[in-house]
């Protein structure tokens, strides 16, 4: 089995597209060693350059021509931002569309940024990007499997359902059925994604700089330098197969305790390459399907607490996150030992798809996020202020990002109730963060700058995460909360038992414990006297 190269290198495609401008392209598509891939980027990628100049330029006269002249904080310049924002986010959209790939990841990743890129965007392609993505032929798939395997799916499966079950920016997912009659998931690379991805990332860095050189406060260049680092890993499907493996190898070895709880679909490595993964089919509900996990005798809660304790462990523990934690990428179902709770409810196990996207912490990334957090849980404000700028935020923005990472403003995560962080989701409260964060795009743009990318990528994450509990939950839970402040304490206290270095140090440690063991006894009996206070009332 011979697989191409997973990436082109730049020089050649800078080389093919000089061609065509120069009138060399004949001389091109001759010479090159696979002439019909050769043909279709000199036809292709002039072309989708061209889109991308022609939407930068439309968007970026849009808001220098329908902002000029209105008074900044005025009711009529943010009526009109308004409009601007919706337009550009609908040419946005449209271009994404257009163009797919990786044009379609850049779409997801805006529509996972709520608070942080205004909202109109975020709305845009938060209702499109995730479940509209384009469908590749089941010709285009049969060219995949001849390079990649030699043969064609019905001469591989027993079974291969040619309509896609899931289609994403990268690749689509078939149901096929094994010559020993196992059910499975193949995962199919979208034909020629390498070939163009070079091309596409100049055309995304164009847009982006370009709404940057005329509005310095819209700095996203960090989303482009991220997509640019982990667009080749996503596109390498041995490389996703790996980190699911190694994501359950932390669960067992680091968070044995809900090891159980946490699954990944077992890959077949005889039928996986770079761009085919053929892996377990998972008979499950998604997370955003209430209905569906309610009808499997499983308790929405339940599943927003595993979720929660599952990600905590791989932040604050184990140091590898699964990075793109949407709706599409998480199921559930019943776990198979068939364990009940004390109600009698089954209990669930989280299913994580998708591992293409995931970043290391380092030890001290760890330590000072795991820090923040139990910080922002105890509402302990010289902490926060002390880790924030530790992570990068800076003296003068540290308050900001830890409204960020809660979604709440200064006054109520510094507020001792137990209950100051959760989130009830309705719409006076979305109204008045959208208020805030337009209030404060330039810091939010200058944050964003600041920080490291590992840590955009926790906000990322963070956000995924947030969505997935409202749709549970219709807005936050005190549990998910004292979940997150029990994992961040338990590996605040491990990280500094690692670094004792005496005696005296380790009975500071020690102590620390005890002190945290308080409060968190603490915390978890006022939210038993806030559960049956809830419970009396809906008695009544």
């Amino acid at each position: 089995m011979a697989t191409r190269s997973a990436w082109r290198s730049r020089a050649k495609l800078a080389a093919a597209a000089t061609a065509i401008f120069t009138g060399g392209a004949a001389v091109t598509i001759a010479t090159s060693a696979d002439p019909a891939t050769a043909l279709k980027l000199c036809t292709t990628v002039p072309v989708r350059l061209a889109r991308d100049t022609i939407t930068a330029a439309s968007i970026a006269f849009d808001y220098e021509y329908s902002l000029w002249g209105l008074p900044e904080g005025s009711v009529e310049r943010s009526k009109v931002k308004h409009e601007v924002h919706l337009r550009s986010a609908h040419k946005l959209q449209e271009l994404c569309f257009k163009n797919g790939g990786m044009y379609i990841k850049l779409g997801q990743h805006i529509g996972q940024l709520e608070y942080l890129v205004p909202q109109e965007y975020v709305q845009t392609m938060r209702e499109s990007m995730l479940n509209k993505c384009p469908v590749s032929s089941y010709d285009q798939v049969c060219e995949v499997f001849k390079q990649e395997l030699g043969e064609t799916p019905d001469k591989i499966f027993d079974e291969f359902d040619p309509v896609p079950i899931a289609s994403a920016s990268l690749a689509q997912v078939h149901f096929a059925r094994t010559t020993d009659g196992q059910k499975v998931a193949v995962k199919v690379q979208h034909t020629h994604m390498t070939d163009t991805a070079a091309a596409d990332q100049a055309g995304v860095e164009l847009i982006v700089n370009t709404l940057h050189w005329f509005f310095p406060s819209f700095d996203y260049r960090w989303l482009v330098a991220e997509i640019r680092e982990s667009l080749p890993k996503e596109l390498d499907f041995l490389v996703e197969a790996k980190n699911g493996e190694k994501c359950l190898d932390n669960f067992q070895k680091l968070s044995p305790h809900i090891a159980d709880f946490v699954y990944a679909p077992k890959i077949h490595w005889n039928l996986s390459t770079s761009k085919l993964l053929t892996m377990e089919f998972m008979d499950a509900a998604h997370i955003n399907d209430v209905k569906a996990i309610q009808r499997l005798g499983i308790q929405p809660n339940e599943v927003a607490k595993l979720v929660s304790q599952a990600f905590a462990e791989m932040m604050f523990k184990h140091g590898f996150v699964h990075c793109d934690p949407h709706a599409a990428n998480l199921l559930v179902r019943p776990l198979p030992s068939g364990k009940r709770s004390i109600l009698g409810k089954r209990k669930p196990q989280l299913i994580l798809l998708d591992h293409g996207l995931y970043k290391e912490l380092d030890f001290n990334t760890r330590f000072n996020y795991a820090s923040l957090w139990k910080a922002l849980i105890f509402a302990d404000a010289n902490s926060i202020r002390e880790n924030s700028v530790k992570l990068g935020a800076g003296e003068d923005l540290y308050a900001l990002f830890a409204g960020i990472l809660t979604m709440r403003p200064w006054n109520r995560v510094v507020d001792t109730a137990v209950d100051h962080l959760v989130i009830q989701g309705n719409d006076s409260e979305r109204s008045e963060l959208q208020m805030y964060a337009s209030q404060y795009f330039p810091q939010i743009s200058e944050l964003l700058r600041r920080l490291p990318r590992v840590i955009l990528l926790m906000l990322k994450t963070n956000d995924c995460l947030r969505a997935v509990n409202s749709s549970l939950l219709q807005g936050s839970s005190l549990e998910t909360y004292f979940i997150i402040g029990k994992i961040s304490s338990e590996a605040v206290v491990e990280a500094k038992k690692l670094q004792r270095k005496s005696l005296l140090r380790w009975l500071d440690v020690w102590l620390e414990e005890i002190l945290l063991e308080a409060r968190l006894l603490g915390m978890q009996i006022a939210l038993w006297l806030l559960q049956l206070r809830r419970a009396l009332t809906g008695l009544s």
